[in-house]
């Protein structure tokens, strides 16, 4: 008799439920202890963590940096959560929006004994749900609340670290002012993530190198036609280029904001008018400068039979990132477009501190 498959969740399965749970305010069960966004904790639930016992706060090194507190374990540290702090204080933690206002908030004390695993896996969880990278620690009570997601810290990371399988749902034809013949493919990752598309420009021929270009969502520059960035003119312009040329492939991956989220971005928006650039806004944010998968894109080429791009893009860690991943970067085609006096200074950042070649 043959076993039947299992009807219960997978680990990437849990993992998602976590990241909604997350996302909503409750806390899951990370390696016996439990784990909350700051972004989205109650002032109840918080009440509920203080009577469990000692409350840790983890952070990422970057954010940690900018509060000046010690960092013990590399990529993060673990805050010890005063007894009378309340939800404003975690938030000042969390949120840089206030530091020039209110610019010290210490002194933290930081733990240096013990494993940070758990406290890695819940800043993994916090940043793939698109929250601020913070979270509150606190001990499970016996008996354990009832209906919490239940995950393994360790295996939170390995899932989190793992490239996604990404299935074709659909494909239809979408005539475009670029070009009439044009294609739209949709992508679902296996890892419960946002969808992806391909827009294929005419006919490729797969055993040709194919003029691609890996474009990240922007809604802000693409829909709004925001100044601020070179997004907008950069895919507008990589259509019209495959449009004259008769052939091309743009994947346009839901990766806002250097994969933070719109939120995020919108967070760092507020920053850089503070007088921040793009990336040490990032960074008070507790984010890397950048925080997209571009294994995607060659995950998609792959899957659409192509093996060989001219790519245009300024940014040399794209093409790094292809050919790491077996596809062939035969020629890097510059895209150099969209240069006004609102994103001057960000431009300058990207090549300065990015490596993008303007």
């Amino acid at each position: 008799m043959m076993t039947p498959f299992s009807l219960g969740p997978t680990a990437a399965e849990r993992l998602n439920r976590a990241r909604a749970d997350l996302r909503m305010g409750l806390p899951v069960v990370l390696s016996g202890q439990l784990a909350v966004a700051i972004e989205t904790l109650s002032p109840e639930r918080l009440a509920a963590l203080a009577t469990l016992g000692p409350l840790t706060l983890a952070i990422t090194s970057w954010r940690a940096e900018t509060l000046k507190a010690r960092v013990y374990d590399n990529d993060l540290a673990r805050i010890v959560v005063p007894k009378d702090a309340d939800l404003a204080w975690l938030r000042a933690i969390a949120d840089p929006a206030d530091d020039l206002r209110m610019p010290m908030k210490g002194p933290l004390a930081s733990r240096r004994e013990g494993d940070a695993t758990l406290a890695r896996a819940a800043i993994a969880l916090a940043k793939t749900s698109q929250l601020l990278p913070a979270a509150l620690l606190a001990p499970l009570p016996d008996p354990a609340p009832e209906g919490l997601t239940t995950l393994d810290a360790t295996e939170v990371l390995r899932e989190i670290s793992a490239a996604a399988v990404l299935a074709p749902v659909s494909a239809a034809r979408v005539p475009m002012r670029a070009a009439e013949k044009g294609r739209l493919h949709i992508f679902r990752p296996d890892d419960g993530g946002e969808e992806h598309y391909a827009v294929e420009i005419g006919s490729p021929d797969r055993s040709e190198p194919v003029l691609a270009r890996l474009h990240s969502a922007c809604f802000t520059g693409d829909v709004l036609g925001s100044l601020k960035c070179d997004c907008g003119p950069q895919l507008d312009a990589a259509l019209t280029q495959m449009g004259h040329e008769g052939a091309g492939i743009l994947l346009y991956l839901n990766q806002e904001g250097r994969g933070i989220g719109l939120a995020n971005k919108m967070r760092a928006y507020d920053l850089q008018d503070q007088g921040f650039d793009t990336v040490e806004a990032n960074h008070r944010l507790g984010f890397e400068d950048d925080e997209r998968d571009f294994r995607i894109g060659a995950a998609l080429l792959k899957k659409l039979g192509f093996s060989k791009v001219r790519l245009l893009t300024n940014n040399p860690a794209k093409v790094r990132m292809l050919e790491a991943n077996g596809i062939e970067v035969v020629e890097r085609v510059p895209l150099k477009v969209g240069l006004s006096r609102h994103n001057a200074a960000y431009l300058a950042t990207k090549a300065a501190k990015s490596g993008h070649i303007l």
